[in-house]
């Protein structure tokens, strides 16, 4: 029902257009309506997100470790496992992206944070009732990107591949 509401507006709109103005409106000229809205809300921030996936899979499988279902595998196959995707995945991050932690410290040790804390950097988990300036135990000091330097996009058509199938040609 909703495409038809949207192909009845878009009628009036280029009725009306063509009536009192002698051109048709440019949203007449988008192609799908509501439907296609995805495809053409796709920018290059999730391209690049998909880039980021892609890297992830090629040097260190990480797609493939994550779907995959572990539960029929010993833990000694896990942990053999994990130590390639482990190195795979940081050589991505080596490569690409520079991450800097958020907090000095070492976890599991005290900690003191001023009256400024900005709620997406830090989480405050236990006792919430306390005043400025806080104190508590650095249970993780937390991640933020200071770099990306990522390659060039591909084609068009690849920007949502993370892994290409694979067929051996016999």
């Amino acid at each position: 029902m909703g495409r038809v509401w949207y192909r009845l507006k878009l009628a009036c709109m280029a009725f009306f257009s063509i009536l009192f103005k002698g051109t048709l409106p440019a949203s007449v000229h988008e192609i799908g309506g509501p439907e296609a809205a995805p495809e053409a809300a796709r920018d290059e921030s999730s391209e690049r997100a998909t880039q980021i996936l892609a890297l992830l899979q090629r040097d260190g499988r990480l797609v493939d470790f994550v779907m995959e279902d572990l539960a029929t595998y010993g833990d000694a196959q896990v942990g053999a496992a994990v130590r390639d995707v482990h190195a795979g995945c940081r050589r991505v991050l080596e490569r690409y992206v520079t991450l800097e932690s958020i907090l000095a410290g070492r976890e599991g040790e005290s900690i003191t944070v001023g009256s400024a804390i900005d709620p997406a950097a830090i989480r405050l988990v236990g006792n919430l009732t306390a005043r400025s300036p806080i104190s508590g135990t650095l249970l993780h000091r937390g991640w933020r990107v200071a770099r990306i330097a990522l390659p060039p996009l591909g084609e068009p058509d690849t920007r949502t591949v993370v892994a290409p199938a694979e067929i051996e040609v016999m």
